[in-house]
């Protein structure tokens, strides 16, 4: 306990003198679920400026725990000295996740919360606050406070964070970066992916991408993979193979489920946007991924055992899971028939229809446009060289 005081007050001390420091026009700041990973819309919205934007025009920072080598940007470890210095010397701040008491907001810093989900089906922040524990609620009214800008994927998730997010502030209706990636085609993005996997080019791909479930019961996640790609193949042609994503905090677990025939354990995989955009199939149940999946058109089914023991003891949702236009089921003699009867004329009129009813705002311009804010907020609407 003293030795956790006297931590706290030597990083505040820090904090403090880093922020006598000129913040620098810019520099912009980047981090992703507390630098555990280089991904999510932090990640895109890096990657574009890297390829669209001269070198010059920005200083781009990111903040990791395992620093690793990223191209066009510094990268800084999480929490580290010289972390303190640039966070409290950047511009812009760019985040997917809360940020943390200690990130005192300087009064010329422009806060970018891109949030980590473009529409979500469990309810969130204030709709389920009786829920959350109350440090967490302390910080995220905090955060939320310090917020200049939040980027909304669709109508619907606008008046989620109107309603529930503490946040009065301008929210940016333009898409999430991260899914800008299914708006184009990107072959050696798909070939680069499934070299690393040893999966041959013409080799389709079901991704099976459950939800955590609170108990760790990995009975819920057992499937027939050998079955399951016997199935597609016989409805959509090709040889298949599966990958298996589980929720991180069942890591150590991943391996029971995947010693099968045609199955690739990719837990560990820190991107789950290229998963997403190399795959053919999605199976997954009560995950937001359902959403972002949605834009590619391509077929999704929900893998739902234990669909009403969930949605009786998990937090409350969004939408009535069956009323969404992906095809439920609830054992694995339903995904066969539902597989062996797929239409994907009619799925993808309900998909539409459902991503108007929502009102989505992606088109794969996203990261065109928060740039554009950047370089405003960082010179002002005028060209950088002029500045």
């Amino acid at each position: 306990m003293i030795k956790n005081k006297i931590k706290d007050g030597i990083q505040m001390v820090v904090v403090n003198v880093c922020r006598v420091f000129p913040i620098k026009q810019n520099k912009v700041f980047f981090e992703s679920y507390y630098g555990s990973q280089y991904g999510c819309n932090p990640k895109y919205l890096s990657e574009w400026i890297v390829s669209h934007v001269p070198k010059q025009e920005f200083d781009l920072v990111w903040s990791l725990n395992k620093p690793i080598n990223i191209p066009g940007v510094r990268v800084v470890r999480n929490r580290s000295l010289k972390y303190f210095y640039e966070l409290a010397t950047s511009k812009v701040i760019i985040t997917n996740f809360r940020t943390r008491s200690d990130f005192k907001k300087r009064k010329n810093q422009f806060y970018i919360q891109t949030w980590h989900s473009s529409l979500r089906l469990k309810q969130i922040e204030k709709d389920v606050a009786e829920s959350l524990p109350k440090q967490y609620l302390e910080m995220a009214k905090i955060d939320s406070s310090k917020v200049d800008l939040l980027l909304s994927g669709c109508q619907f998730s606008t008046n989620i964070f109107q309603r529930a997010f503490w946040y009065d502030g301008e929210i940016f209706e333009t898409g999430s970066p991260r899914n800008d990636l299914f708006f184009r085609k990107n072959v050696a993005l798909l070939e680069n992916i499934k070299h690393n996997f040893r999966i041959s080019p013409e080799t389709k791909v079901v991704l099976y991408a459950p939800t955590f479930r609170k108990d760790h019961r990995l009975e819920y996640y057992q499937l027939n993979f050998d079955k399951l790609t016997s199935d597609l193949s016989q409805q959509f042609g090709g040889k298949w193979v599966c990958l298996v994503k589980l929720h991180p905090h069942l890591m150590n677990l991943s391996k029971q489920l995947t010693e099968q025939k045609n199955v690739l354990d990719v837990t560990r995989y820190p991107d789950i946007q290229e998963l997403l955009y190399v795959s053919d199939v999605l199976i997954s149940d009560y995950s937001s991924l359902m959403f972002d999946y949605a834009l590619t058109k391509r077929p999704c089914f929900l893998y739902m055992p234990d669909y009403d023991e969930y949605t009786r003891n998990d937090r409350g949702l969004y939408f009535d899971v069956l009323s969404l236009p992906f095809i439920s089921v609830y054992n694995q003699q339903e995904l066969s028939q539902e597989i062996s009867q797929f239409n994907q004329e009619v799925y993808e009129q309900e998909v539409i229809k459902f991503l108007n009813q929502v009102g989505s705002f992606e088109d794969g311009r996203c990261c065109e446009r928060v740039v554009e804010r950047i370089r405003e907020v960082c010179y002002g609407g005028m060209a950088y060289e002029k500045i």
